[in-house]
């Protein structure tokens, strides 16, 4: 299955010791990688069909020096869909005068809901159809900008109706927050003071995040599986929704979006 990285935080964050763990599973998802990282309200998109392990677009990426309160990144392993660029995640569209990214993980079988002009997807995959009937739905339920507590609540209404079509673990964000949701497997931690040092699950690679980091500093971290070898992250249940602001859950951990 693809692999998907989401990253929140309280202040402009370093994302590479992460991105760096991510790329090491491109060999097994070598159709295509992707990052998203807002900076205030604009947004950074890149994408290549590509592995991510020999992209050259993906070694810019790596000297780039990201820092960003909100990040998307993406490694595909393609189901359906062909390998091309127009079918590589993340997603962006516009919402009320706001980027919006997302990246799916799964299969969804049979959905293929209407769809009208604004909100259409340029690739064939069952992941920007399902992005874009949630950003027409969402239009649909708000006329102007809600608050994200007012979009989590729509989210847990509309969520489950792709994923009754198969596997939908879904990262959402539009540089306020990060929504994560669950289907078969995404796990979550959150980085604060005290900070500690942590070690890569794919890759020799370690980073003491106390001595790069102040006593303020909070992150949030999303991930299809643990990126770190030496750190508690927390497994999300199926049909699950967190939302993340400012580096630190908004909602109970365990909690099911209703069926």
């Amino acid at each position: 299955m693809c692999q998907l990285l989401g990253m929140n935080a309280n202040t402009p964050t370093d994302v590479m010791f992460s991105f760096a763990g991510l790329a090491q599973r491109a060999s097994e998802h070598r159709d295509g990688f992707g990052i998203a990282f807002f900076e205030d309200r604009g947004l950074r998109l890149f994408i290549d069909p590509e592995s991510a392990r020999t992209s050259p677009v993906a070694q810019m990426v790596r000297q780039y020096p990201i820092r960003s309160r909100n990040v998307i990144a993406h490694i595909r392993k393609a189901t359906v869909g062909r390998v091309a660029l127009e079918n590589c995640h993340p997603f962006g569209r516009e919402l009320w005068g706001r980027y919006w990214v997302a990246a799916h993980n799964g299969d969804l079988k049979g959905f293929h809901p209407p769809l009208h002009g604004s909100f259409r997807p340029v690739g064939d995959t069952d992941s920007e159809t399902a992005f874009c009937w949630l950003m027409q739905e969402l239009a649909k339920s708000h006329a102007s900008v809600p608050t994200v507590a007012e979009l989590t609540h729509t989210l847990r209404e509309l969520l489950p109706v792709p994923a009754a079509h198969g596997s939908f673990n879904l990262l959402l964000s539009n540089g306020q927050a990060l929504w994560a949701h669950a289907s078969t497997s995404l796990h979550w931690l959150v980085r604060q003071h005290p900070f500690g040092a942590a070690t890569l699950a794919d890759e020799d690679l370690s980073v003491d995040f106390g001595a790069l980091t102040s006593a303020h500093d909070r992150v949030a971290v999303v991930a299809t599986e643990p990126l770190t070898a030496d750190e508690a992250w927390t497994a999300m249940a199926p049909g699950e929704l967190q939302v993340f602001v400012d580096g630190a859950p908004l909602v109970a951990p365990n909690t099911a979006a209703p069926r």
